[in-house]
């Protein structure tokens, strides 16, 4: 790009967008036929637009690349992250995606999308484009976009019409905002909220960031409770070192316990299949494996660790059940998720009868629950489905019991953020029903009674999205310039229609 410019078009997100889009052509026809004398973009997309050209982007001829075939993005989405906070998303801003015409999107931290939601009418049109999943949009490889410019500067970004290096997406606008491992800080993805060029609202820029944000913070929550149950089971192992040093640490490296105090760094480096390792300090220790995690010791120190325990972590709190044994994902349909939430909320275990009588009502019988629990032990092992009692001999991470025992100890918002969406919301089993009507109500009685607006708020996105009294309160308190108002209205509008 040539120097010397000085005229820069504002961003002018806030006036008539068509108006807006027409300026900004002005300036990308100027800039790319080399008038050294017409306006330039704001930094942030001049900036972009040099990276893109650098990477050989054709503003005249691209497409976005596809990275993923239909039948490998599921298991892609198992794996990644973001998959835990999707049903978050989903709540927070894909209704309000389809009522404004646009779609969400959420992408790796390489630019390939992996989810996408929205009208239906406007994906059509998207997918004319491009702008579905399996595709890559990094700056890379379509050049100036708001994911892959977000990723790129690691901040919240807007690309308004003709800020877009390639031309065919003149007609979108679209924000775009980072999720952050809340473990190392990495990015993790980004979420983005992208419409036809008449949708732009200047809201959208603090919702899609907020969302973001509340994201990340699920996603601290629920590292939270990890740490806390890989302190509370290995926590002996470290005392069996008595006065030798001795640190219990993350899969990542972090430091969650360590004597003696001090000693241990906040992270150790740890390489992919650790053994024997050097600290910074030079000091040699020895790795050895728990489940989640390491534990570092001197290697003069031999300690007799106990078998792994299997870690099962449930997340049946939302429209799509999702589980994983250790770190394999598990497919499951409804039937077995309800078993699990059954044996989930009584470790101690069932009987058949007992079994029988929470999934089925009077109807239930101990055959075709032996049937369940066998088509079960199949899939997650019999050792790890014990009989007479049935219960499971793991580690569950339960973000049903984790909600309701936060509920019940007062902590209504980390009960609202391992609570994303409904307990299966299409199960009719009885003990399902009670749990998810004790867990919605509990959630709305005691947000609705705090008054708190922004736990309201991630009520109203949440297991609260159909609830007008909900968006009633929601209204009343949030101040008159809140950016939140706008898109609260406009779904409260479409309860009452």
């Amino acid at each position: 790009m040539a120097r010397g410019r000085v005229r820069r078009v504002a961003d002018d997100s806030g006036t008539d967008p068509a108006a807006h889009a027409r300026e900004l052509t002005g300036v990308f026809d100027a800039v790319l036929s080399g008038d050294e004398h017409g306006p330039v973009p704001r930094p942030v997309v001049s900036a972009s637009w040099q990276r893109s050209l650098a990477a050989h982007v054709d503003p005249e001829h691209r497409t976005p690349p596809v990275v993923y075939d239909e039948h490998e993005l599921p298991g892609v989405r198992d794996a990644h992250p973001l998959a835990e906070v999707l049903p978050l998303l989903r709540n927070t801003l894909a209704s309000i995606a389809d009522e404004a015409m646009h779609v969400m999107l959420v992408t790796d931290a390489a630019g390939n999308v992996l989810w996408r939601d929205g009208a239906a009418k406007l994906l059509v049109q998207a997918d004319s484009v491009g702008l579905f999943p399996g595709t890559n949009w990094s700056e890379a490889a379509i050049g100036t976009n708001a994911m892959g410019t977000t990723l790129a500067v690691d901040a919240p970004v807007q690309i308004h019409s003709a800020e877009h290096l390639v031309r065919t997406y003149h007609s979108w606008t679209c924000v775009a905002a980072p999720v952050h491992d809340p473990d190392t800080g990495a990015i993790l993805g980004a979420v983005d909220v992208s419409g036809p060029l008449h949708t732009v609202h200047p809201a959208l820029v603090q919702l899609v960031s907020a969302t973001a944000q509340l994201a990340e913070h699920h996603l601290r929550v629920q590292l939270a409770i990890a740490d806390e149950r890989l302190r509370m089971e290995n926590m002996g192992h470290l005392l069996r070192l008595g006065p030798a040093a001795g640190a219990l640490v993350t899969r990542s490296g972090r430091l969650l316990a360590g004597q003696p105090f001090g000693w241990w760094p906040e992270r150790v480096s740890l390489p992919a299949d650790p053994d024997r390792l050097t600290l910074a300090n030079g000091a040699e220790v020895v790795a050895e494996p728990l489940t989640g995690g390491w534990l570092l010791r001197s290697p003069a120190r031999s300690v007799r660790l106990a078998p792994a325990v299997p870690s099962l972590s449930l997340r049946f709190l939302g429209d799509h059940p999702r589980a994983r044994l250790d770190d394999r994902p598990l497919a499951l349909t409804l039937r077995p998720a309800e078993v699990l939430t059954a044996l989930a909320v009584h470790p101690d275990g069932l009987t058949g009868e007992q079994l029988a009588l929470l999934l089925y009502g009077d109807r239930g019988n101990q055959t075709t629950v032996r049937g369940e629990v066998h088509r079960l032990r199949q899939l997650i092992g019999a050792d790890l489905l014990r009989t007479r009692p049935y219960r499971l001999a793991a580690t569950v991470d339960s973000d049903v019991v984790t909600a309701r025992r936060a509920l019940s100890e007062g902590r209504v918002a980390d009960a609202l953020s391992a609570s994303p969406g409904l307990l299966l919301p299409r199960s009719e089993a009885p003990l399902v029903r009670d749990l998810r009507e004790e867990l919605a109500g509990g959630l709305r009685r005691a947000v609705l009674d705090g008054g708190d607006v922004d736990l309201l708020h991630r009520l109203a996105g949440g297991v609260g999205a159909d609830d007008l009294t909900v968006h009633d309160r929601l209204l009343e308190l949030l101040p008159a310039g809140d950016a939140r108002r706008g898109p609260v209205q406009v779904h409260r509008d479409r309860l009452l229609a």
